[in-house]
């Protein structure tokens, strides 16, 4: 018998060592702010900025102020809402750019691209007087409800989203099946219910758990288009700086934090259980 040969691993350059440890760099950047809310959210002190020791006390806070409760609630409903206008245009939007191509669909995702790009503030701005033309002036007066308003405040980045996230989901799919519907005499509503939706249905409800944690965070477009009686969270937060942040300000937003990761993780479960790889997974959600 011989002796196997000993094997020499390979020593790593200083440029891999470099760029590993610029890596994790970029990542403490990113995550650092939100990893010291977290743990600010377990701050027992009166202000944020206070450190007075580890307690729960700032979610049991939460449980006794009805005004972080409705601030809470009105962003949940809003993005709830607004994920599921965003989820309905976004859909039929998407599936129209994948099966029907054409120089049309460059003019529209350069419109989609101009709504996901144009900031914040121009939106808020315009959509304000717009609600107020269409609730006052022209007297419909459901423009004058404040959910109303925000959720579709909330609905236009989602839309672009859903659009783009849908469009890569089809366009890498045969079309065959549609045509063999067609081709059995399925009516064409009975094709695009049970061929069609099924097949994009995956990225559908990618696109809608996308939308609604996009939702839950609109600062500028909310505290513009707000009325009395329906203040979201983030519009709370903004308005509670002026007296001090308090340790219940990062509880809410640690409890918010964790829905948002629970949803993204629901979005790649439901990716992954239509069979898709971790490479097509980051594809669909970047709407790629």
């Amino acid at each position: 018998m011989t002796a196997e040969a000993p094997v020499h691993r390979a020593r790593r350059s200083w440029s891999d060592v470099l760029l590993n440890v610029w890596g994790v760099l970029v990542m403490l950047f990113l995550f650092a702010p939100i990893i010291v809310i977290v743990i600010y959210s377990f701050n027992t002190g009166r202000l944020l900025v206070s450190w007075d020791g580890f307690g729960f006390d700032a979610f049991l806070t939460i449980l006794e102020k009805p005004a972080i409760q409705n601030a809470v609630r009105v962003s949940l409903i809003t993005a709830l809402f607004a994920a599921i206008i965003a989820t309905a245009l976004g859909t039929l939007a998407g599936i129209a750019m994948a099966r029907h191509p054409g120089k049309w669909v460059w003019w529209f995702l350069g419109l989609l691209l101009l709504v996901s790009v144009t900031p914040e503030i121009v939106d808020a701005v315009a959509l304000l007087p717009f609600f107020v033309w269409l609730g006052q002036d022209m007297g419909i007066g459901l423009f004058n409800d404040g959910l109303v308003r925000l959720s579709i405040g909330s609905s236009l980045f989602a839309t672009a989203v859903v659009s783009y996230i849908v469009r890569a989901r089809l366009v890498g799919m045969d079309a065959n099946l549609e045509e063999a519907s067609s081709d059995l005499y399925a009516k064409p509503v009975t094709t695009f219910r049970r061929v069609t939706l099924a097949l994009a249905m995956p990225a559908v409800l990618a696109g809608f758990l996308l939308a609604f944690t996009l939702s839950l965070d609109n600062t500028i477009v909310a505290a513009f288009v707000q009325v009395s009686g329906s203040t979201p969270w983030p519009v709370y937060v903004l308005s509670a700086v002026r007296s001090g942040l308090r340790p219940e300000i990062a509880a809410v937003s640690t409890i918010m934090l964790l829905l948002t990761l629970v949803a993204l993780a629901l979005v790649a479960l439901v990716l992954k259980r239509a069979g898709d790889s971790a490479t097509q997974i980051a594809r669909t959600m970047t709407g790629g």
